[in-house]
């Protein structure tokens, strides 16, 4: 019998669904339905629909189904919308300091977009003293009667001991949601307005979460249903209908996932294009860039991949002056509704005259269509010009017909009174432009080396822009395999990923574990497999904050003879590639579960010349799980490194140097991370605590130097 895992990804046009094989790494079927933002069950009826058309078209047996996932726009589409909750908040704190709580937890209405708001109410309960029921249960009921629809608690100094918020949350008969649930960071201001807008969309989540579940399960399917979060791991239903705000930017971390799975790559810059915009994020050590999200201008407290959006794609339109092309966007054929010129054929465009029209009622009338002898309109777009230049190759998702799309950027230079290809490629020109103002200084803000720098491109019209992008730098570029649902890969193949945050000055081993624990457990508990768990840490001194993550495959995707695992030859061809050379990459060691390389280069700093050893870790799968530019490593047993740990600790004290070099261990199945820890004494003894419970004969050490 097969194991299929499904992945159905929500667009802002399109709703796209994989099945993907998981003992043959294949895809098995692929459909598209539109997305269906007017259905009484929102975006949740074209997630049901492309599931069952999906197993109808490719003849999936309801049991060969392992899993479900999806992304989501629902809480995007909530707080553009203004389709949120009325919320009740309970600020909480000493009496002494009511003034000041009160300031910073009675947040009012929060504007979302023009004329869309958050709407608050609110009530103050002084925790100097023992809290009753009767005076929770006055405060829930007042705020019920000015319109709650669901309650956010939040306490001064809450995430420390959470005893009072958890309290009230427990009298409440209606929806709750509190400060501690969402993060352990103080900021008691950022905190509450994080959880007032995750109330804001619970019940809207609630609702959707039941539905999409219950669809499934009314087709007899008993796989597990999973969910995207926007910092690009999966997590239960469960966690999606108290935390809705997580799944913020699911859709741009679907792709970015999608992508990391089937191109690896160290250092990169992701240019994922649909048909109305295009979304850019950074690749730094195998890693998607993660950020705060802000939300309407509002900071949050929820980390999520740091995705910047141009307003121009695929499907954008053709503006002029009635002389020259003055732009290209931000409104697509989509939106207003008309077929690309390339896709049509040639003879409806015969006779055709270009004219000027709004795509919506008051944008500007400068965009520009073909109208056909007949009457129909056809839109201008990057597709049209791309294809007319013949950079679109035969079987892309985005290859049109050539000889429509020649003539309709003819009859576009004919008013201009320039040739056809000079009107196509200011067309790209002006779109590479639009995205190269966003990804040029994420490439500087990030510090990518331009050398190792690939772009890769995703989405339906991945070939229309991104190796004219890629050109304009003169960096390398790939497409992605499979480019125009790379978000639905993404979905089904993605890990468990969680994170929690804690506000400390000077972090010990302890707090470490406390918190690896804790990640450890939310794990589990969604799904993950022990044996694939890696914990990272990381420590921001400027903010104070303690970072801990955890990540790990779902069960299902581990334990068989699955062709996804990259054998040794094949490693070492993947680890040459990623560091950019052909010869002189040693794997350093045999690992369970890992792969790990080095190499010595030479780097010339004014007229001396310097070496380093760049270390590179991937895991059975070929995904890189740590990528080091300068590194000492060492294996053997715990007792071994412990003490190799402690002599290069010592000897780099010795030297003047108060802060301890960032440390990796690798045990055959898991992957520490101790870079939070600063001080050598505590690294020493983290890095001890941590081998004394290894089951393992032999493990690995990854320094950083400088």
């Amino acid at each position: 019998m097969r194991r299929i895992r499904v992945g159905i990804d929500v667009g802002g046009t399109f709703t796209k669904a994989v099945a993907i094989d998981m003992v043959q790494g294949k895809i098995i079927g692929k459909v598209t339905v539109p997305t269906t933002h007017s259905s009484s069950e929102g975006v949740s009826t074209g997630i049901v629909q492309a599931l069952k058309s999906l197993m109808e078209k490719h003849s999936i047996q309801n049991s060969e189904i392992e899993l479900i996932s999806h992304s989501t726009t629902q809480a995007v589409n909530a707080l553009l919308e203004g389709d949120t909750a009325k919320v009740g908040i309970i600020g909480m704190g000493v009496g002494l300091e009511k003034s000041n709580v009160i300031k910073r937890t009675n947040v009012k209405d929060v504007e979302l977009a023009p004329n869309k708001y958050l709407h608050t109410c609110y009530r103050f309960l002084d925790t100097s003293k023992y809290l009753d029921d009767k005076e929770v249960e006055q405060a829930i009921g007042e705020l019920k009667e000015e319109g709650a629809e669901v309650i956010v608690v939040s306490e001064a100094y809450g995430v420390d001991d959470p005893s009072n918020e958890k309290f009230v949350m427990e009298k409440s008969d209606i929806p709750a949601t509190a400060g501690h649930e969402l993060t352990g960071i103080y900021g008691l201001e950022i905190r509450t307005l994080t959880a007032a807008i995750n109330a804001g969309i619970l019940p809207k989540a609630t609702s959707t979460a039941r539905f999409v579940e219950s669809a499934v399960r009314n087709e007899k399917i008993a796989a597990p249903v999973l969910i995207m979060k926007g910092d690009g791991g999966v997590t239960d239903m469960g966690t999606f209908q108290s935390k809705p705000i997580i799944t913020v930017l699911s859709g741009p971390a679907a792709s970015v996932a999608g992508a990391l799975l089937h191109l690896r790559v160290i250092d990169g810059v992701f240019i994922e294009v649909g048909g109305t915009s295009t979304n850019v994020c950074v690749i730094k050590d195998g890693r998607p860039e993660v950020r705060y999200v802000t939300i309407m201008q509002h900071p949050t407290c929820i980390r999520s991949l740091d995705v910047r959006v141009a307003g121009v794609a695929g499907g954008s339109l053709v503006r002029w002056s009635g002389r020259k092309i003055t732009d290209v966007g931000p409104r697509s054929a989509h939106i207003a509704g008309l077929p690309y010129s390339c896709f049509a054929a040639p003879e409806e465009l015969e006779g055709g005259q270009i004219i000027t029209f709004k795509p919506k009622d008051g944008d500007p009338i400068d965009y520009v269509a073909i109208e056909s002898a007949g009457g129909k309109r056809f839109a201008i777009t990057n597709t049209c010009a791309a294809n007319a230049l013949g950079l679109v190759p035969e079987g892309d998702y985005a290859r049109a017909n050539q000889a429509s799309a020649k003539m309709a950027l003819s009859i576009l230079a004919n008013r201009l009174g320039t040739t056809m290809e000079q009107a196509a490629t200011m067309v790209l020109d002006i779109s590479a432009k639009k995205v190269l103002e966003i990804v040029e200084p994420m490439i500087k803000e990030y510090k990518l080396k331009k050398e190792r720098i690939v772009f890769i491109g995703g989405g339906g019209g991945a070939s229309v822009l991104v190796p004219h992008i890629a050109r304009k730098l003169q960096l390398q570029w790939k497409i992605a395999e499979h480019a125009e649902v790379i978000s639905s890969i993404g979905v089904a193949a993605a890990m468990i990923h969680e994170e929690a945050e804690k506000t400390i000055n000077n972090p010990k081993p302890e707090d470490i574990s406390t918190l690896a624990e804790q990640v450890k457990k939310a794990a589990l508990d969604r799904g993950a497999l022990p044996e694939s768990i890696t914990i990272q840490s990381e420590y921001v001194s400027e903010r104070s904050l303690l970072r801990v993550t955890a990540m790990g495959n779902v069960s299902l995707d581990i334990g068989t003879a699955n062709a996804q695992e990259i054998n040794e030859e094949e490693a070492h061809v993947l680890a040459c590639e990623l560091f950019g050379i052909n010869e002189g990459v040693q794997r350093i060691f045999d690992m369970k579960n890992y792969h790990i390389f080095a190499c010595e280069l030479s780097k010339k700093k004014l007229f001396l010349k310097s070496k380093k050893q760049p270390v590179l870790v991937l895991d059975k799968y070929g995904r890189v799980r740590l990528s080091v530019d300068n590194a000492a490593i060492f294996n053997g047993s715990p007792e071994q490194v412990a003490e190799e740990i402690e002599k290069l600790l010592k000897q780099h004290s010795a030297s003047g140097n108060d802060l301890a070099p960032q440390v990796h261990i690798l045990d055959g199945v898991k992957l520490m991370d101790f870079s939070s820890l600063t001080a050598p004494e505590h690294v020493s003894k983290a890095v001890r605590d941590e081998l004394k419970k290894s089951a393992t004969r032999d493990v690995a050490a990854i320094v950083r130097l400088g």
